[in-house]
Formats: C-alpha cells, sequence, structure tokens
C-alpha cells in the first residue's frame, strides 16, 4: 500500500505517543518474533518496532522482511523504531490505535 504524505504525517501524529511493542534483537527475526508482530498487527493496526539488529543496512533488510512477511506497510523510520501498518479485518475499539487515536 502506498502512502501519501499527508496520511504519513497523520500516521506518525498517532504514534508519537506509542511504544515499541516488539523488539527484535540479537536472535534475529525468528518465526517467534514475526508472529508476534503479525499478533500485534491483527490487534492495533499500528505499530512500533524496535529493529537492533547490526548496521544500518541490515536493519533496513531486516525491516524488508517484516514488511513482506506480515504483509505490513512501513510508514517510516527513525533511528531503530519503524512504524508499521496494517489494517485489521475486524479492528478492535478497544485496541486498534486508528479507532483509539482518531479523533
Amino acid at each position: 500500500m502506498n502512502l501519501t504524505a499527508e496520511q504519513k504525517k497523520f500516521y506518525r501524529g498517532i504514534s508519537h505517543h506509542l511504544n515499541p511493542v516488539v523488539t527484535v534483537a540479537g536472535n534475529g527475526l525468528t518465526d517467534t518474533v514475526l508472529a508476534e508482530i503479525d499478533r500485534a498487527l491483527e490487534d492495533h493496526e499500528l505499530i512500533k518496532v524496535k529493529v537492533s539488529v547490526g548496521d544500518r543496512d541490515l536493519r533496513a533488510e531486516v525491516i524488508k522482511q517484516i514488511c513482506t512477511a506480515t504483509r505490513a506497510t512501513l510508514v517510516f523510520t527513525i533511528g531503530n523504531v519503524a512504524l508499521l501498518l496494517r489494517k485489521a479485518r475486524k479492528p478492535n475499539a478497544k485496541l486498534s490505535n486508528l479507532v483509539r487515536f482518531k479523533n
């Protein structure tokens, strides 16, 4: 999904108050980590993921793998943190960051 500059700005505003829900670190991108990211995307739709692996190029490759495996859209990255978006099939108003922070 391609996002416009206006959409990215909107999602960045929502994400300002969010903390990373998953951290990819020393063990790299395992099936368990991917499953947790997938679950978090289904529940929250908009999440931050902290990727603390190697250099900038390796970090970019890991983020690309996450997006491909989870069918998520990368909104932006800043340092070790990536903001990912994937709209849920049935958003839960109590969990979805898009629904809770829309207003």
